[in-house]
């Protein structure tokens, strides 16, 4: 004869289900404890690891314009903002503006001055005639993120996002998606890192701590004093 469930079976099985969901929870809570580092952790490798993939493709650019010229692209009495987007796009010259070869960006001789402290870009087609130097492009698919505005000027920015929103080393700059403007700083007037050519750098800035990325040490090294 089959017997019915009495109400102390009844309890008990409900008891032990609701044991075991608290078990199961409990579990979670702890497998989740150690991977939410895991996860944030690889999420800042990739930001690092993108961030220096763009920033050597720069340099690369830097190195093709100066086996070009015999130098470096100059650069600005302020490493934060500089007119290296310019020299290594190419541009044309007239009626006192520089364009950019792909026609994306355009600076007159007054804001150049302005922003950059410099008199001209080098990096250009100025006449037509058979003996003219051609301006020739040294990068090649940038992204919208990878260049930032203000309306008047534009620079290469890292594309990353996710830094914290305290860190905006450029005021007023946006790049094309939408990001703070985060520069790619460069110094090849009196770079203090590597004394014969330039320095190049950028900065991220996440979770509180700053990570430094740049052309004279594969080491990110991190809080540094630079800005």
């Amino acid at each position: 004869m089959k017997m019915k469930p009495t109400s102390k079976n009844k309890i008990t099985a409900s008891a032990f289900t609701l044991i075991e969901l608290l078990v199961v929870i409990s579990i979670i809570a702890v497998l989740a404890a150690f991977t939410i580092p895991v996860v944030g952790s690889l999420k800042k490798q990739q930001y690092i690891n993108h961030t220096r993939s763009e920033l050597e493709l720069i340099a690369t650019a830097i190195d093709r314009y100066k086996a070009d010229y015999g130098f470096y692209p100059p650069s600005a009495a302020n490493a934060v903002t500089n007119q290296l987007y310019y020299e290594l796009e190419g541009t044309t010259f007239g009626g006192g503006t520089y364009t950019n070869l792909d026609g994306g960006a355009s600076i007159n001789t007054n804001n150049l001055s302005a922003y950059f402290s410099v008199s001209g870009i080098l990096n250009c087609t100025q006449s037509t005639g058979e003996d003219s130097k051609k301006a020739k492009s040294y990068l090649s698919d940038l992204k919208p993120g990878q260049i930032a505005s203000n309306g008047v000027v534009t620079v290469l920015v890292g594309s990353v996002s996710g830094l914290d929103p305290s860190y905006q080393p450029m005021s007023g700059f946006t790049s094309g998606s939408g990001n703070n403007a985060n520069p790619f700083r460069y110094n090849s007037a009196n770079p203090t890192n590597n004394p014969n050519s330039y320095d190049l750098w950028i900065q991220l800035q996440l979770s509180g701590k700053k990570y430094l990325i740049c052309n004279w040490s594969k080491q990110v090294q991190i809080n540094s004093p630079l800005p």
